[in-house]
Parts: structure tokens; sequence; C-alpha cells
């Protein structure tokens, strides 16, 4: 953590993270990056719902660490990766995660988010 200011989840910005319950696979380019019955759904006030995904279901060695950092006074300090895909292409800063969150988000922590306009993230029913 830093010392940046911490919000706490309220009505008037709520969170909450739930066990998905249902297998979330990741797509890049028709290639599977990444499958999960462990995922979490993270909802945020009136943000689309985020899956989080266990970072040991993500393909070996397809994450690479990136410089890039953000702050969410809700979650906390995220960290990025850049993803490498089957055919040796970089996908710059297509997936975030947060590895020390915020005591509201602490679920999250092992977990990745990737950004749905990089990648195809599929709940199945």
């Amino acid at each position: 953590m830093t010392d940046r200011p911490v919000r706490t989840p309220s009505a008037a910005h709520p969170i909450t993270v739930e066990p998905t319950g249902r297998r979330v696979v990741v797509l890049l380019g028709g290639d599977v990056v990444a499958e999960s019955d462990n995922a979490l759904t993270l909802r945020e006030a009136s943000y689309p719902a985020v899956q989080y995904i266990p970072i040991a279901d993500v393909a070996d060695g397809r994450l690479t660490p990136s410089d890039t950092t953000s702050y969410c006074p809700y979650k906390g300090e995220a960290g990025y990766y850049h993803f490498v895909t089957a055919g040796g292409d970089t996908v710059a800063d297509a997936v975030w995660c947060y590895p020390t969150p915020c005591p509201a988000v602490a679920a999250i922590a092992g977990h990745v988010a990737f950004y749905p306009d990089k990648v195809d993230v599929r709940v199945h029913t």
C-alpha cells in the first residue's frame, strides 16, 4: 500500500467481489490464454463487471511485467503485464492486477484482469 488516500466502498460507490460460479475463458485471436472455474466478479459502482482470474489459470510464460502502474483509492496500487501471443507478438498492458489490494477487495489478490478491448472474455453459462 502507499500513503495515498484509501476510500471505503459505500452506498454512493458500492463494490462487491463474488465468485463468478461459472467457467471464464479468455481468448486472444482465437487462442485460449486463460480459463478458470475460480474467477471472481468485481462489480464497482456503475462500471461494467470485471472478471478477476487466478494468475495460476493464465497460460504459462505469457505474461511479462510492465512498468505501468495506476492507483485506485478503492482497490489500491495496480500493476500491469504485457501479454505475449502464441505467435510471439506482444499486446502491451493487456492485463492488470492489484498485488496488495485494499481491504474491501482483498479477495482479488493473486488474480488478474484482462482489458476487454484487447481480448475476448467469455463467461460460460
